[in-house]
């Protein structure tokens, strides 16, 4: 992945921590709780982080501060919040070979060859990125086309995380034969291990160690402060990862907000006392839900759907769980207070999603926020489900302009009306929230605001819009990385908007995104980056 040039430092010139202040000269915009337009030229900021106030063109600014910044005339708005990032893979696949960029086989060896070349010292070459669907391929890649490296074992993942990519070595390293079956809900296809079948290499790949981990939090947060996002939610948290945000959180070392969503129940029984854990570090840390997997991708055909595959009829993908295992997990985790995420992408997992949430929901009384990660094909006539018992459909915009073409190839045009049906889900009354998928997409919410008023990847195409009828207003998108992903997390109260005592977090832009083009809004350029009313990052 290409991520844009870093620069985190402390400036001589950044006004000192924990002190009454004023950020002056900008041009300010936010929403307020209900969605409405806020301007003003100035803010001011508490001792403890907080906005004091927001100021409007020519009223009277406070005489007596510790310190007052002046923005420029620049932009000013909210700090954005990614809502479905895997930070620790994020932080790691910047890291590690990224073939997220290739377009073809050839190109993607080429590259694999020079990593294995540059990094000698690797017993494996680990990586991922790899999409045939942009190769052309018209078919997975082979474990002999992956013979690239003198002889070591190669592991790459799928860009969507679905699938993985071995060579000889590394089927020879699992014991894998042509006579190994593929486990329940996964399936091997030469060389590619696809949803359940990955754990049949990966438990031979080495274990990353605590360094590596925190390394790999470290160049995410990088990442994320150089994008303007201030917040995201951690859509999979392993135990590992866990340890590594707290042990950065001792050290001073995070410096992002992350919302944590356990991978499944095993780190939430070891790490809550059953309920949501408290904000720690100065509100940079909690674990607030559960992340349960429904099915696969569609990219890999792993996507339980309906009816099969157009372009491959013999298989209409898996749900991972049946209904009574998938409602049992839901009600364990939400007996401890935890909110439940679920990952579902085919129209026939969304169902079955849906269908749970609706049996559920009448044991669990108060406000449950009950997220669908990803929604992307649903069945036209589910559609108005997600709007009832308070469902967030948590939706990543960029998704459409990468897959628009896969997917038509997926489905056909017959089961289009349903894909990634953002104006739908706002008409019908769902909550609508944006995020990246990162590291499947960079996590750019400058692209996917333009992706989500357009329908139109970054080229222009299609012109007009891919299924132009589901485009979304610029205020949307933007409450889809504000004050809706805030309230998705449950953090309304702290986050997601500008107004008196929410944490002070903002960035400076070069451009207003209620008021640009879609190409600009594509190319805004972050300056800097504020969280609790200090500077994070400066380009």
């Amino acid at each position: 992945m290409k991520w844009l040039p870093l620069a985190l430092v402390a400036f001589a010139s950044a006004p000192p921590a924990f002190a009454d202040g004023l950020v002056d000269n900008v041009n300010g915009v936010t929403l307020d709780e209900n969605g409405r337009v806020v301007r003003f030229s100035a803010l001011t900021v508490t001792a403890d982080g907080h906005i004091g106030k927001l100021i409007e063109a020519g009223n009277k600014k406070p005489d007596k501060l510790d310190w007052r910044y002046d923005g420029k005339g620049q932009v000013l708005m909210p700090g954005l919040i990614d809502a479905h990032t895997h930070v620790m893979e994020t932080g790691l696949a910047a890291l590690s070979l990224d073939l997220s960029g290739t377009t073809s086989l050839a190109q993607a060896q080429d590259r694999i060859r020079a990593f294995a070349a540059a990094h000698p010292e690797r017993k494996w070459i680990l990586g991922g990125g790899w999409n045939q669907e942009r190769w052309a391929l018209g078919r997975f890649p082979t474990a002999a086309e992956l013979d690239l490296a003198d002889g070591r074992p190669i592991w790459l993942s799928r860009a969507d995380g679905h699938a993985g990519w071995a060579n000889a070595a590394a089927l020879k390293a699992a014991g894998i034969t042509a006579a190994t079956k593929a486990p329940p809900g996964g399936r091997i296809e030469g060389g590619v291990f696809v949803d359940s079948a990955k754990g049949l290499v990966e438990r031979v790949v080495p274990s990353l160690t605590s360094k590596d981990r925190d390394l790999g939090l470290a160049k995410a947060q990088d990442v994320f402060l150089a994008y303007g996002v201030t917040a995201v939610a951690d859509m999979g948290t392993s135990g590992e990862d866990w340890l590594a945000f707290r042990r950065a959180g001792d050290e001073g070392r995070l410096r992002v907000r992350i919302v944590s969503y356990s991978l499944g129940l095993e780190p939430m029984e070891a790490i809550t006392s059953g309920q949501p854990t408290p904000w720690l570090y100065g509100d940079r840390l909690r674990m607030s839900g559960v992340k349960l997997y429904a099915d696969g991708a569609l990219g890999s055909r792993g996507a339980c759907l309906k009816q099969p595959y157009a372009d491959k009829p013999t298989e209409s993908g898996a749900c991972f769980m049946d209904d009574a295992k998938l409602r049992n997990l839901m009600v364990r985790a939400s007996m401890d207070g935890m909110q439940v995420a679920v990952h579902a992408i085919g129209d026939r997992a969304n169902a079955q999603v849906l269908s749970a949430i609706e049996e559920v929901s009448g044991t669990f009384n108060g406000d449950r926020r009950w997220r669908i990660e990803h929604a992307q094909i649903v069945d036209p006539a589910d559609l108005p489900r997600f709007g009832k018992h308070g469902i967030v459909a948590s939706m990543q915009p960029v998704h459409q302009t990468s897959d628009r073409t896969m997917a038509e190839a997926r489905l056909g045009p017959a089961r289009l009306a349903g894909a990634y049906a953002w104006a739908s889900m706002l008409r019908n009354g769902a909550s609508l929230v944006f995020g990246s998928d990162t590291p499947v997409e960079r996590p750019d919410p400058w692209a996917g605001m333009a992706a989500a008023v357009t329908r139109e990847d970054d080229k222009g195409e299609p012109f007009g819009g891919w299924q132009a009828q589901e485009r979304v207003t610029r205020e949307q998108a933007l409450a889809g990385y504000t004050i809706g992903a805030a309230r998705a997390m449950f953090a309304e109260a702290k986050l997601g908007r500008l107004a008196p005592g929410m944490d002070a977090d903002f960035v400076l832009v070069d451009v207003d995104p209620l008021q640009s083009t879609p190409s600009q809004l594509r190319a805004t350029r972050v300056s800097e980056t504020w969280i609790g009313g200090v500077r994070a990052w400066k380009r």
